[in-house]
């Protein structure tokens, strides 16, 4: 009768240590991805450095532009005593005020050049800000995975416990009526402390994911995590991905930017060394007269002891360090997408390998109970295989998290985990409204309620994005 409840026990518990689904809830990755795009004071600081070069353009085009500035001046001239008995020196004071004009009419296209070049600056800047986007996206991904991997563990250890729990009653029940020895309940005694111990660890894990969960989106998880979503699709070969890759990669495209206003920046340079033609025009009054003028002026260097030259020579040799920076990056980039789809090819084998070490384990478990019941096994051996068993599970679902984070490192690297592709529900950071807003380089920008209202919020909190 003692070995018939016993082995209801056993058989209770094993089904209790099957159950290792996650807890339904609303805490999802797209919740996690979204909360993390929304809030980086990364992405804020990013976007406003974007703005400094939106801003350079704008100075570029004002160069194109006459400027006006205003003087106003008084000067005190003490004079001598003269030989003539009418001029007996004295001191004067003279007022006058103006206004002065400059205007650079040719300059053989530099200040065109350094238009282009802010621009080029500006559209390689927007690529490495999509760069800082997929890293805080990919920093969300592992922090939503490695709790939700946290949460599932400690469901496994908790199951493993009661399992513990179980087979100690049991143990005790059998050693009652002299079935097993008092070494066989302290060696179940044991096995329970340790399970304890391991629960204890892995909770603390669960606390610490969740603090870096909130590093990574701005906020604490909410009480559980759903399911997580279908992976993401990706090139079917890493070939394909590379090549892809080498076409979209984020640091690829801002460098090939880089180069162009590089280039630009070598004519700028040789502008320089070309001459100019500037008008310059006066509006004065002094003491009550009046002056007016105007100076066309044409002029450039003859000698600078060198320095032109230099700077056409400095000029060239960022432009091919910056084309010899696009050979390695496509090296690197092609290397880091070939390394994530081996990642994940080991992944998947290690998946494969466990599930069917979970398989084994379980049904080792189950015929060493069953013979410890006929006293073919003693409690040591099940124990060992119950513990293997739990180490199977763990491995799975280490294997599990591993492979949907490799699916994500495949996208990053190719250059696809952007909030566009993975087709999250935000509200996209618009590049292009701030510089079309001051590309003409206006005296003033034009406010909105919205806009205001936001600026206040930000002061608030001490960010700008």
């Amino acid at each position: 009768m003692i070995r018939a409840k016993g082995l209801r026990t056993w058989a209770a518990a094993a089904a209790l240590l099957a159950t290792t689904a996650l807890p339904v809830g609303a805490q999802s990755l797209s919740d996690a991805l979204v909360g993390a795009y929304n809030s980086s004071p990364l992405l804020a600081q990013q976007r406003n450095l974007l703005r400094v070069e939106d801003e350079d353009v704008a100075q570029a085009v004002a160069t194109l532009r006459p400027t006006l500035s205003y003087f106003a001046q008084t000067q005190l001239v003490d004079n001598e005593a003269g030989d003539s008995p009418l001029d007996d020196g004295g001191t004067n004071r003279t007022a006058s005020f103006g206004i002065d004009l400059s205007w650079t009419l040719f300059d053989w296209g530099q200040r065109a050049f350094q238009i282009g070049g802010a621009k080029e600056t500006v559209l390689a800047t927007r690529w490495l800000l999509t760069d800082l986007e997929q890293d805080v996206l990919g920093q969300a991904v592992d922090a939503y995975l490695q709790l939700a991997l946290a949460v599932r563990t400690v469901d496994v250890r908790e199951s493993n416990l009661r399992l513990l729990q179980t087979q100690l009653q049991a143990s005790r029940d059998r050693f009652e009526v002299g079935e097993v020895t008092r070494t066989d309940v302290a060696i179940a005694e044991a096995a329970l402390a340790g399970a304890q111990s391991e629960l204890a660890a892995a909770r603390g894990q669960v606390d610490i994911s969740r603090e870096l969960y909130r590093q990574a989106t701005g906020s604490l998880p909410g009480s559980s995590l759903s399911a997580l979503p279908p992976s993401p699709s990706i090139p079917p070969t890493a070939e394909g991905a590379q090549a892809l890759a080498v076409q979209i990669a984020p640091t690829i495209k801002a460098l090939q930017h880089q180069i162009v206003g590089a280039d630009l920046g070598v004519q700028v340079a040789e502008a320089s060394r070309r001459p100019s033609v500037t008008l310059n025009g006066q509006i004065a009054e002094t003491e009550g007269r009046g002056a007016r003028g105007v100076t066309l002026r044409a002029g450039g260097p003859i000698y600078t002891g060198g320095s032109l030259a230099s700077n056409v020579r400095q000029a060239t040799a960022r432009a091919n360090a910056l084309r010899a920076q696009l050979a390695n990056e496509a090296r690197t980039v092609t290397f880091q997408v070939g390394q994530a789809y081996a990642q994940l090819m080991v992944a998947k084998s290690q998946l494969m390998a466990s599930e069917e070490q979970v398989r084994s384990a379980q049904l080792a478990f189950e015929g060493f109970r069953e013979e410890a019941l006929l006293g073919a096994r003693t409690t040591l051996d099940v124990l060992d295989a119950e513990q293997q068993l739990l180490d199977a599970r763990v491995a799975r679902l280490q294997a599990d998290t591993n492979v949907e984070g490799a699916v994500y490192d495949v996208l990053g690297a190719i250059g696809l985990l952007t909030t566009e592709h993975l087709g999250l529900s935000v509200e996209r950071y618009d590049p292009d409204a701030y510089y079309q807003a001051v590309r003409t380089a206006p005296a003033t920008l034009p406010r909105s309620d919205r806009g205001n209202r936001r600026d206040r919020v930000l002061k608030r909190f001490g960010r700008g994005g």
